[in-house]
């Protein structure tokens, strides 16, 4: 009896110690939700934008299986799953929610309290997604693409390359997001500052696509301008070889669009968007509050054109042009 009582009063003794000063509690694990339009990746078909957006949350100090882990839900360009897709993530209670446009959208309706971090809206503020781009005042904050200026100035680059085009076609989708009005409106502007014949043509679906290249042909469009539309990325392989079917020079969004064969491209660097994505999710993970943490603006921007279809197509570049390329494909 008396060994089993010095046993007990041993025991609670080791257990009065005290813990040394340098033990830690396990980090936490925190879960993101990247909600994605198109497929998944593979061994064969990586996704380039989501090891960038890895990388992003990286130099904020988050790795994935260390104190992360991804939550992937793919709508594979099925774009009534979205809404689904992000309840989903939702119900799973992740810190963090990235998406980009339509996904984006999805995920806002979905949850008013887990923060969302957004890219490629043209127009948050007038899509009603943040009150301000400084302070954006709910759950969701990101990266905004500019869509207005941006057309603008591909408007005017377009116009530039083909000087001899008089009668330029743009094609975009009507009710995609809330701004596309405004833009209408300003591009109508600056077709009659530019002197030329802006010729509009609006789609609903990709099937419509096809019809819509006929009408241009019809119209006599001798130049393309496409507007912002995320169908329209997912098309982008069609959309190309219509234009070049209808010998149209066409200034596109982004450089993949000029690698496919697009006369030119100028926008944002996609990879840059998607690295400084994740980087907001970190900081949103260290504790910073969405509705403080402002929406950013593009820092990086690229002109590309593709001579090799410029030689197709009998289009001479000017020089004044081709010096501000940030790459020439030949």
């Amino acid at each position: 009896m008396r060994s089993r009582t010095v046993v007990l009063i041993l025991a609670l003794g080791l257990l009065a110690v005290p813990q040394p000063t340098g033990a830690q509690k396990p980090e936490k694990i925190y879960r993101v939700g990247y909600l994605h339009l198109g497929p998944p990746s593979s061994s064969s078909t990586p996704d380039p934008y989501f090891e960038v957006f890895r990388q992003g949350l990286r130099e904020q100090g988050f790795v994935e299986g260390q104190n992360i882990v991804i939550e992937h839900r793919y709508a594979e360009w099925k774009f009534d799953r979205l809404p689904a897709l992000a309840a989903e993530l939702v119900e799973l209670r992740v810190d963090v929610i990235h998406s980009i446009a339509a996904g984006a959208h999805a995920a806002i309706k979905a949850t008013k309290t887990i923060p969302i971090v957004f890219a490629f809206i043209t127009d948050p503020v007038a899509s009603g997604v943040v009150e301000t781009l400084a302070r954006p005042g709910g759950n969701a904050t990101g990266l905004s693409n500019m869509g207005l200026d941006l057309s603008l100035k591909r408007l005017e680059l377009l116009t530039k390359a083909v000087p001899g085009a008089r009668r330029v076609a743009l094609l975009g989708h009507p009710h995609i997001y809330k701004s596309y009005p405004r833009i209408r409106r300003n591009l109508e502007t600056a077709i009659q500052s530019l002197g030329v014949q802006g010729l509009f043509f609006e789609v609903r679906e990709s099937h419509e696509l096809e019809s819509a290249f006929a009408a241009m042909r019809q119209a006599g469009a001798e130049a393309l301008l496409m507007l912002e539309y995320i169908m329209f990325w997912h098309e982008r392989r069609e959309i190309v070889a219509l234009a070049a079917k209808s010998r149209l020079p066409t200034m596109c969004e982004f450089r993949p669009w000029a690698q496919l064969g697009c006369l030119m491209s100028y926008g944002v660097d996609i990879l840059d968007v998607f690295r400084r994505a994740g980087g907001q999710v970190g900081k949103i993970l260290k504790g910073a509050n969405p509705a403080e943490l402002p929406v950013e603006q593009p820092m990086r921007f690229e002109l590309v054109i593709n001579n090799k279809t410029a030689n197709t197509l009998g289009v001479t570049i000017p020089e004044s042009t081709l010096i501000q390329a940030n790459d020439l494909i030949e």
